[in-house]
């Protein structure tokens, strides 16, 4: 994508890190037609729609960012997050998408931690705890285990985690 599309792209992607998303949209409505389907096109509109709380559409986007690009662990996440949050959604489908994504990217450091919030919010506390383990053992295991203290999805484990409710 050349200027000026790519200007505007880039004033979404600013627009919406100042938490503005009707400038954001607006920037990307700028944009060629013929590059709406782009997927770093439709990467910020599913953020628009993620921050705006339109969970559907949201869910939408980024399923279509997963039959574009199947090898985008980030458009599995948030295809997951999406659908814990959208109409008739719920942790056992976002759940489902990550053991599924998990398959292909193995090594995916937020897959496995998001793993582990969702089996926490299940209940499986054993399973949760090992894909919690599982994160550490990927990478960063300090910051991991530190947002892991924080994190209300893994308030069961805090106490094992060495956070204070």
């Amino acid at each position: 994508m050349e200027p000026p599309d790519s200007h505007h792209l880039s004033a979404a992607v600013g627009w919406l890190g100042l938490g503005d998303v009707a400038e954001a949209g607006a920037e990307l409505e700028k944009i060629a037609a013929r590059f709406g389907s782009h997927p770093d096109v439709l990467g910020v509109r599913h953020d628009i729609q993620a921050q705006a709380g339109n969970w559907d559409a949201a869910a939408e986007i980024a399923g279509t960012l997963t039959r574009l690009e199947p090898l985008e662990p980030g458009a599995w996440i948030s295809l997951a997050y999406a659908t814990r949050r959208k109409t008739g959604g719920g942790i056992p489908q976002a759940r489902a998408i990550l053991i599924q994504a998990q398959r292909t990217f193995p090594k995916e450091t937020i897959i496995a931690y998001n793993l582990a919030c969702y089996d926490c919010q299940l209940g499986d506390l054993d399973a949760a705890k090992a894909w919690l383990d599982k994160a550490c053992a990927l990478g960063a295991a300090g910051k991991i285990k530190q947002m892991a203290r924080l994190d209300p999805d893994l308030k069961p484990l805090w106490p094992e985690l060495g956070a204070s409710p």
